[in-house]
C-alpha cells in the first residue's frame, strides 16, 4: 500500500504540490509537481489543485503495484486480457477523462473479448496473435486503418510497460505490420456556403457557438469551454483556458469540464474579432435579461459563454446532433461541426494567411500537423512555383 501526503508552496509563477510518498518496499522519497495554479490564486484553491494531485499520484502508484504483485504473484500466468483491464486501472489517473473514455471503450469492446477467446497469458502472447487481431479488425470488421492504429497504439502502450516492469521479456507489438492509413483530406465550406450557414442559423440557440467555430476555428471543446472571464472587451482579446467534453467511462456518459486544453499549444490568446465582439457583447446582455426572468432558477453559475435561455450549458453531443440537423433539413452541402475548424483554416489559406501564423490561431502543437491537413489548399506556393520556373526555361521554336 502506498500513501502519499501533499503541502504547497509557491514558486515563480504557480503553486507547486510537494509530494511526500511512503510504501512499504521503497524508502520515504519527496516529488515536487507544479500546478496549474498561478501565485495570484488563493492558497485555498492551491490546495485544492494539489489534493487532486496527490489522489491521482497515490491511485497511480497504488495501480502499478497491483499490476507487478498480480503478475508476479501469479507466476506470470495472468491472461492478456485480464492484464490489459489492469493496465487501464493504472494509467486512469494520468489521461484525461475522454482519453480512459476512448481506452475503455476499445479494449472492452473488442481486445479483451477477442484475447479472452484465445486463452492466451502475457507471457504467451505473440507476434502473430498480435497480428491475426489487426487483420481481424481490418479484413472482417472492415475498420479503417486509422481506427485500427488505435487499437495498436494502445497494445503497443500495455506492453512497452509489461516490459518496463520486466512482466515479459520483450515487447512483440513492436514488430507488428497495422494496415495502410489512408491520407485524411478534410471537407469545409467556403466564404459562400458559410455565409448561407449563417444566415439559416442565425435564430437557433446554437449561432453563437457556430459563428465563433467558423471565425476562429476552435475545437468543440473550446467552444463550450469558454467563460465570460476569459474574454476580455477592454483589451480585445479571447482565451482558450478551459475546456467541456462529454464521455463514457465507468459505466457513466459525463461531462467533463476542465481548466486544461488539449496540448500546451491549444492554450492560447487571440484578438477579439470586432464582429465576434459585437455579437458577444449582445449574448451577454441577453444572458443578464435572462437571469433576470428565470431568477433562482437560471443555472448558469459557472458563467459559460454557450448557454440556454434558462442558464444551462449547451451540451456537446447536442451541438453536434443540432448542427448536423440543420444541415441536413436545410440541405446544405454535408459537413461535420469540425469541419468549421477547416473551413476558418482553409480562407485563412487562401487569404495568403502564413501556414506557421494559421499554426498559432488553430492551436496545433506542430507546424506539420497544420501543413498536412492543409496543403493541398495552399495554391500559392504551387502558383508561385509556376511562374519561376515558366520565367527561367523556354521552349525552343519550331
Amino acid at each position: 500500500m502506498v500513501k502519499v501526503t501533499a503541502t504547497i508552496y509557491k514558486r515563480t509563477k504557480n503553486w507547486v504540490a510537494l509530494l511526500y510518498i511512503v510504501d512499504v518496499i521503497n524508502p520515504p522519497r519527496r516529488k515536487s509537481v507544479t500546478t496549474d495554479i498561478p501565485i495570484t490564486k488563493s492558497e485555498k484553491t492551491a490546495r485544492k489543485s494539489a489534493e487532486e494531485i496527490r489522489r491521482r499520484y497515490e491511485e497511480e502508484l497504488n495501480n502499478n503495484l497491483k499490476v507487478t504483485q498480480m503478475a508476479q504473484s501469479s507466476n506470470n500466468s495472468i491472461l492478456f486480457c485480464d492484464y490489459m483491464l489492469n493496465w487501464l486501472k493504472m494509467i486512469k489517473p494520468n489521461i484525461r477523462p475522454t482519453t480512459y473514455g476512448g481506452y475503455e471503450r476499445i479494449i472492452n469492446k473488442r481486445i479483451y473479448p477477442y484475447f479472452k477467446n484465445l486463452n492466451v497469458t502475457l507471457t504467451e502472447l505473440k507476434l502473430i496473435h498480435i497480428q491475426a487481431f489487426y487483420t481481424y479488425l481490418f479484413n472482417e470488421l472492415k475498420l479503417k486503418g486509422a481506427t485500427v492504429k488505435k487499437y495498436h497504439a494502445n497494445i503497443l502502450s500495455a506492453l512497452s510497460y509489461a516490459e518496463k516492469m520486466d512482466l515479459i521479456t520483450s515487447n512483440p507489438a513492436k514488430k507488428v505490420v497495422t494496415p495502410k492509413v489512408e491520407p485524411y483530406i478534410p471537407t469545409f465550406y467556403n466564404k459562400d456556403e458559410l455565409q448561407l450557414l449563417f444566415n439559416i442559423i442565425k435564430d437557433t440557440n446554437i449561432k453563437i457557438p457556430i459563428l465563433i467555430g467558423a471565425f476562429y476555428g476552435f475545437r468543440r471543446e473550446e467552444i463550450l469551454g469558454l467563460k465570460w472571464n476569459a474574454i476580455d472587451f477592454e483589451n480585445n482579446s479571447i482565451t482558450i483556458n478551459f475546456t467541456v467534453t462529454e464521455a463514457s467511462y465507468d459505466g457513466k456518459h459525463q461531462i467533463v469540464a476542465e481548466a486544461k486544453t488539449k496540448t500546451s499549444s491549444s492554450y492560447r490568446t487571440l484578438p477579439l474579432i470586432p464582429k465576434i465582439k459585437e455579437l458577444l457583447l449582445e449574448e451577454k446582455e441577453k444572458q443578464r435579461e435572462n437571469k433576470k426572468i428565470f431568477k433562482d432558477c437560471y443555472l448558469n453559475t459557472d458563467n459559460y459563454v454557450c448557454v440556454n435561455e434558462d442558464g444551462t450549458l449547451i451540451k456537446p453531443d447536442y451541438l453536434t446532433h443540432k448542427f448536423h440537423e440543420i444541415i441536413i433539413n436545410n440541405k446544405l452541402k454535408p459537413i461535420r461541426l469540425h469541419d468549421l475548424r477547416h473551413s476558418c483554416a482553409s480562407l485563412l489559406l487562401k487569404n495568403a494567411v502564413h501556414m506557421k501564423d494559421i499554426q498559432v490561431w488553430l492551436g496545433h502543437s506542430s507546424f506539420n500537423t497544420t501543413a498536412n491537413l492543409y496543403a493541398h489548399v495552399d495554391k500559392t506556393a504551387s502558383e508561385n512555383s509556376a511562374k519561376v520556373i515558366g520565367n527561367v526555361l523556354s521552349i525552343a521554336s519550331a
